[in-house]
């Protein structure tokens, strides 16, 4: 089984991004598993190409794409992808996209495909705090699942795709003018490998 994880660089005004260090600290392979491994630029052009050109060459049985949102006290687990543009902050070529369509004429929404009761049920089981979320919201993270699930659909893949929200890492709160919740990368890193052992599952 061949499995794509992606992670994003750092972006609004942060010299790290959790989903970055993890992508980078899993190994190449994992109970049996082949791990493709890649970092996507916040840039809302380059990225989700980069996903697509990802998805072609390398034809993967399942896709989990991670991503950092401030604030989250949890794991999220997300359950839909939007067909919506609408930037709270520049991304890092400077463009601020509002109100737009990730595919003009596109579906609505998309579902993660990923067995999200079964991941989270298994993260719980090793006490790691895990949510399911409705909603990735509307920057690059929200526009990479978007991109990757609308590729699987429109070319009848059968390919397991979602996307994963991460915490802050302690060392970005520190600098935080208000409380912020965090989670260590050691957690992250644990609930990711927790993640691709679920691949396969059924709800």
């Amino acid at each position: 089984m061949k499995v794509l994880l992606t992670g994003f660089e750092p972006f609004g005004g942060y010299t790290i991004n959790p989903s970055q260090l993890l992508i980078q600290a899993l190994p190449d392979h994992y109970l049996g598993m082949d791990l493709v491994k890649q970092i996507l630029p916040v840039d809302h052009q380059q990225g989700p190409q980069k996903m697509l050109a990802l998805l072609r060459s390398h034809q993967p049985d399942a896709v989990i794409a991670f991503g950092l949102a401030s604030g989250r006290v949890q794991i999220s687990l997300e359950r839909v992808a939007l067909n919506l543009l609408d930037f709270p902050i520049a991304d890092n070529a400077g463009v601020i996209v509002e109100n737009q369509p990730i595919v003009p004429g596109g579906p609505a929404a998309y579902f993660s495909t990923l067995p999200l009761l079964a991941m989270q049920a298994a993260l719980k089981a090793e006490e790691i705090s895990a949510e399911f979320s409705l909603s990735a919201g509307a920057y690059l993270c929200n526009q990479v699942f978007y991109t990757l699930m609308h590729e699987i659909v429109s070319q009848d893949l059968n390919t397991q795709a979602g996307f994963v929200h991460l915490p802050d890492l302690p060392e970005q709160t520190a600098q935080a003018s208000r409380p912020v919740p965090s989670m260590s990368l050691e957690v992250q890193i644990q609930a990711a490998h927790i993640l691709v052992a679920q691949l396969g599952s059924s709800n």
